[in-house]
């Protein structure tokens, strides 16, 4: 099984900027696809940005131009820079990561999803 932690989160004013972690821990796993959703208060949730174990990036149009996404491999981790922040950004952000892990069976392609972090921006 494979666990992701995000942290990062927290209460900015509009404009500003935040940046967002997640570390993947477990044993024996490879991770392929590692991304970004948000789920605003009576909204539903909504990708933010994934990005590919060959580090190609995909952003949802709302995002596009102040958000930036990256991953360290070495640390099974992958980030979210937020700039230029606005109050409609407000919601739970959620890590996720999908790849394969080794079981006593063999490989086993595994999804996995963090808690989520609070992101606030105050206008």
């Amino acid at each position: 099984q494979v666990q992701l932690v995000e942290s990062g989160g927290g209460l900015v004013q509009a404009g500003g900027s935040l940046r967002l972690s997640c570390a993947a821990s477990g044993s024996s796993f490879s991770i392929n696809t590692m991304g970004w959703d948000r789920q605003a208060p009576g909204k539903q949730r909504e990708l933010v940005a994934i990005i590919t174990s060959g580090d190609r990036t995909t952003y949802a149009d709302s995002v596009k131009g102040r958000f930036t996404i990256s991953r360290d491999n070495a640390k099974n981790t992958v980030y979210l820079q937020m700039s230029g922040l606005k109050p409609e950004d407000t919601a739970v952000y959620y890590c996720n990561a999908d790849g394969v892990v080794l079981t006593t069976k063999g490989p086993v392609d595994f999804g996995s999803w963090g808690q989520g972090t609070q992101v606030t921006v105050s206008s």
